[in-house]
């Protein structure tokens, strides 16, 4: 297997074809890692959650790292790793043209809001859905592609 970097448009391409990562926030010296459902545009991530421990601990603590990717098999794989900033898009006037943009995003795509909307119960009670729309400002971008060597060889010849 051979794994090279990718070029930062390699890895935007992986991010605008994807709606599945893994959102990685922190406090204190702990780390959550959650799967979320997110759409790239641009400079942004946008995603819609409600309030619980992923939103707490990212309001108190912005800075956030996302990794998306496509698996083939063990040695063929994209993964791509973002490091950015947490962004609330709260619903009041200041905010209404960047939420109405992250709605408008994520609603390109069926069933968009269902991963956070969900009916949760945690420690026994159910999770309030209040609806939070948010997005992550993409700082650096990584990415690494791994490839079976009899692939990479066949593209030598």
């Amino acid at each position: 297997m051979l794994i090279q970097e990718l070029t930062r448009h390699a890895s935007v391409d992986l991010l605008a074809r994807t709606r599945l990562g893994r959102l990685a926030c922190a406090q204190g010296t702990q780390p959550y890692v959650v799967p979320f459902y997110f759409v790239f545009n641009k400079r942004y991530l946008y995603s819609f959650s409600t309030v619980g421990q992923k939103i707490n601990w990212m309001r108190t603590n912005p800075l956030v790292c996302v990794e998306a990717e496509e698996v083939v098999s063990t040695h063929e794989w994209v993964s791509v790793i973002v490091f950015g900033r947490y962004q609330e898009l709260p619903d009041t006037p200041k905010w209404q043209t960047a939420r109405e943009h992250a709605h408008q995003m994520l609603r390109q795509y069926p069933m968009w809001w269902e991963p956070g909307y969900v009916k949760t119960i945690t420690h026994g009670k159910e999770r309030p859905l209040v609806p939070v729309f948010y997005r992550i400002s993409i700082g650096q971008i990584t990415g690494h592609r791994a490839t079976p060597l009899s692939r990479w060889r066949q593209g030598m010849s």
